[in-house]
């Protein structure tokens, strides 16, 4: 039996991975195994020459991840604007953020929090068994499961996740966050 590994775009000690159901269709994107982090305008590239779809998907994750708490991800703090983090940061090397093509994996890896985006693919990996998860469904949108820090969440794109949803699914990592910190001192979390 061969254990599965991440195969996607970012930093292999990612605190952030987001899984998606479609690749860029562009080599190596199209055909990768591994977990690559990306260089600097290589995602303008992506974007550029995989149509507005991919930009939208870079966009949410860095509005996302601009919107999270600086007291549990510093991400905000190293640039003035989400569209700089983006530009500078964003699935690079030391980013703590990955964009995996492969099914979640669940390791004990401390502080990452796992978002499959799109209810969707979320049910399509519940279906195959590719995704073993005891999800509690928040909403038609919206799924947790607290002991795999797993969020279902809308597709990265406008329309699905608008800023109010983002800001609600940064108030759901929050949730994660502080119930580490609570189970780390003893006091486990209410949910």
């Amino acid at each position: 039996m061969t254990l599965q590994h991440d195969s996607g775009l970012g930093d292999s000690n990612y605190r952030i991975a987001v899984y998606i159901a479609n690749r860029p269709p562009l080599e190596p994107y199209r055909s990768t195994q591994d977990l690559s982090p990306l260089v600097l305008d290589e995602l303008t590239t992506i974007g550029q020459q995989c149509g507005n779809g991919w930009r939208k998907v870079f966009n949410v994750y860095a509005k996302l991840l601009y919107a999270l708490n600086p007291a549990h991800f510093d991400f905000s703090t190293l640039e003035p604007s989400w569209q700089l983090y983006r530009d500078k940061h964003l699935l690079q090397s030391h980013s703590q953020t990955a964009l995996l093509f492969s099914p979640p994996v669940f390791t004990p890896k401390h502080q990452t929090i796992h978002l499959v985006i799109g209810r969707t693919y979320a049910k399509s990996l519940l279906a195959s068994g590719q995704l073993n998860s005891n999800l509690h469904w928040l909403d038609d949108e919206f799924g947790i499961d607290h002991q795999q820090r797993l969020i279902v969440c809308p597709y990265f794109d406008y329309r699905q996740l608008s800023n109010i949803k983002i800001e609600r699914l940064a108030l759901l990592m929050a949730q994660l966050m502080e119930a580490e910190v609570n189970n780390a001192l003893g006091n486990p979390a209410l949910f």
